[in-house]
């Protein structure tokens, strides 16, 4: 049996292809261990999307020692927020002030040393936009809120906006059709080249969608870029016949 190709393991790269919007990768091997022969292929689907909802959290913040006049000064301040945004063209309806907190220094224990500033508030503005575009000009401005006046926070995290893509179930069943298409390529032309016939599937796994930045760098969050890739890869095994 030695020179049966039955007792041969091989592994191959049976394809790179480039298909409109996606690709297809393949990998496939024998499996000869109790007189199977299969075929393991993978196939890939990518597209490039853009974002097409965004959250901008704008965290700013008031100190003094007089409670009263900090609260003010938190109130004016969400009123220069809104009218920036006004300004961009965003209405009140995308607009949700959250998250007020007042810390008050002067009664936090273990507490020490001279207060320059008691009164501490913070405060959170949620923009919700489908107009992405929109939403990273403002943002891109946002220095004209510190030349007026507003102390943008990062404490709580960034204030940057958050670009999403809703609208993965649409692409879904078109991708899903194009990596199983790609793996299926793969397989037959492994079957011929090992010159068999290509069987029924033994096992398949649809894969995961994962939604990535379109341009990968060190540091650089999905979340954070407008362009984004879709990418699902499927794997299936099929039998080969003679």
């Amino acid at each position: 049996m030695a020179g049966s190709p039955l007792s041969i393991i091989a592994g191959a790269l049976v394809g790179l292809g480039v298909a409109a919007g996606g690709y297809f990768i393949g990998t496939g091997y024998y499996d000869a261990h109790m007189g199977n022969r299969v075929v393991s292929v993978k196939g890939l689907s990518e597209r490039n999307v853009t974002a097409d909802l965004a959250f901008w959290p704008i965290r700013f913040v008031a100190t003094g020692n007089d409670l009263t006049e900090v609260q003010g000064k938190i109130r004016a301040d969400a009123e220069a927020i809104r009218a920036f945004l006004g300004k961009y063209g965003f209405e009140d309806a995308g607009i949700e002030l959250q998250s007020l907190q007042v810390t008050d220094v002067a009664a936090q224990p273990y507490r020490s040393g001279p207060i320059d500033n008691r009164f501490i508030i913070s405060q959170l503005l949620m923009l919700r936009s489908e107009e992405v575009e929109k939403v990273a000009e403002a943002a891109r401005s946002a220095s004209e809120l510190v030349e007026a006046g507003v102390i943008l926070s990062s404490d709580m995290g960034p204030s940057q906006p958050i670009y999403l893509f809703k609208s993965l179930a649409e692409l879904k069943p078109e991708m899903l059709d194009e990596a199983t298409a790609r793996a299926r390529e793969a397989a037959q032309s492994f079957a011929e080249d090992s010159d068999s016939k290509l069987g029924g599937i033994k096992r398949a796994n649809q894969g995961v969608f994962q939604i990535l930045a379109r341009d990968q760098a060190p540091g650089i969050s999905e979340s954070s870029q407008i362009a984004k890739r879709v990418r699902v890869v499927s794997s299936i095994d099929y039998f080969l016949v003679d």
